[in-house]
């Protein structure tokens, strides 16, 4: 195999099965449409109040219904048809997306709309994320997920690169009410794609939705120091130097408002440029290393963008932190979709969530509070350090997950099992 064709991204999935495509494309218009809200509603916020605490409250009103429902999400994945799952919940996130249109469109939006309505999304998102998750495994074989995964990933930074350069254009000419109605407009067209995807059950589903099926799955993953490590590690990297509540700011700290979108996109940008070149990810088996190191480099990043007041540098740091965040995203992601058995998948997306998400969520609040306290290089500085010191501490605390290898871990090597004799059955 040449060089170039061992680093480029693997197209195969796309090809091979028609219903990742469905999917693909469904996500991929969606997402855009969303990142121009995501982009908008804290904007509409700083408009509002010009408070650090308040664009950073909205990551407060967000965690407890994530934890809720990211959870309840993960059992109803296990009990429901998971392609189902996805489309109600879309439809109920371009509920709250009109809600902010009508509330741009007073002559005084109300604050507390914005709230409830990051609110909502938060219920949603908890909601639907881990039917989207545990589809994955059903609809490609195992041996393509990690590329499967990595394709789903440019499909999002697609969407993060060019949704906030959109924002900032229509945000500008047109003000917040242009970019509600594109993402209206993206998730119409998302939702008649998703209508054609096939019924994906979960197979040996859940007896019922309860309180016991969500146990169960807890401590299916409380017993696995291998996936306990992949979510510390995360939680603590996105807790600690999540400086995306402060880029509002930040833009104004180094006197260019014009490039908030470059902020939001140049995570992205790293992350893209990872995925592009990240054909040999398919064949490295050391996850838990690559988690790891990953991890690190993230909280070096964010340190080494808030030391300089280089518009350029920060801009660079921050791609860096992006593709070191992707670096890791994939390869946590491999670890989930290749070890996790389906009957289970759905409750373990749940929890995996809440390790993606309410990191990033408490991330925004303790960057806007330490801001409002000290000034924004201490919070963006200190978040940094204390990201590398607690991957640090979690790595020689989760030595299972440090030395997690594909090839030779056992649960690995019972779903790759059970995945060969489906495919045989079927066949």
């Amino acid at each position: 195999m040449s060089l170039g064709k061992h680093l480029t991204i693997d197209f195969s999935p796309m090809k091979k099965y028609r219903d990742f495509r469905l999917l693909w494309s469904a996500g991929f218009i969606s997402n855009f449409g969303s990142q121009i809200t995501y982009v908008a509603l804290p904007f509409q916020i700083k408009l509002l109040t010009n408070s650090y605490l308040a664009v950073g409250a909205m990551g407060a009103v967000e965690i407890i219904p994530l934890i809720i429902f990211g959870l309840y999400g993960g059992v109803l994945a296990d009990r429901v048809d998971r392609k189902k799952m996805i489309w109600v919940t879309e439809l109920g996130a371009m509920a709250m997306t009109g809600i902010l249109l009508g509330n741009s469109l007073l002559h005084k939006p109300h604050l507390l709309v914005l709230y409830f309505v990051a609110a909502g999304f938060a219920c949603f998102d908890g909601l639907q994320r881990p039917s989207q998750n545990a589809i994955l495994p059903r609809v490609v074989d195992h041996d393509d997920l990690p590329s499967a995964n990595a394709l789903m990933s440019i499909r999002w930074q697609f969407g993060v690169i060019t949704g906030p350069a959109l924002a900032g254009i229509l945000i500008a000419s047109a003000g917040v009410s242009a970019g509600f109605m594109v993402d209206i407009a993206s998730f119409a067209i998302s939702l008649s794609l998703l209508w054609r995807v096939r019924s994906v059950i979960p197979a040996n589903r859940s007896e019922a939705a309860t309180l016991a099926s969500l146990v169960e799955g807890v401590k299916y993953a409380a017993s696995r120091r291998d996936l306990m490590g992949t979510y510390v590690v995360d939680l603590s990297a996105m807790f600690f130097a999540m400086p995306n509540a402060l880029f509002p700011f930040w833009a104004d700290h180094l006197h260019a408002r014009w490039a908030l979108g470059m902020f939001y996109a140049a995570g992205t940008v790293g992350a893209i440029l990872v995925t592009m070149t990240s054909g040999w990810m398919r064949s490295y088996p050391h996850h838990g290393r690559a988690v790891l190191l990953a991890a690190i480099g993230w909280g070096v990043a964010i340190t080494l963008a808030g030391v300089t007041n280089s518009l350029a540098v920060t801009i660079f740091f921050l791609a860096m932190a992006g593709a070191s965040d992707q670096y890791s995203a994939l390869f946590r992601s491999a670890i989930w979709n290749q070890s996790i058995p389906d009957h289970l998948r759905g409750r373990l997306s749940g929890i995996e969530l809440l390790s993606y998400s309410v990191g990033p969520l408490g991330g925004q609040l303790r960057a806007g509070t330490v801001a409002a306290w000290t000034n924004l290089r201490t919070s963006v500085i200190s978040g940094g350090l204390l990201c590398i010191g607690m991957i640090g501490i979690s790595a020689s605390f989760f030595p299972e997950f440090r030395k997690y290898d594909v090839r030779t871990n056992k649960f690995a090597a019972e779903v790759r099992n059970l995945a060969e004799k489906s495919k045989k059955s079927e066949s």
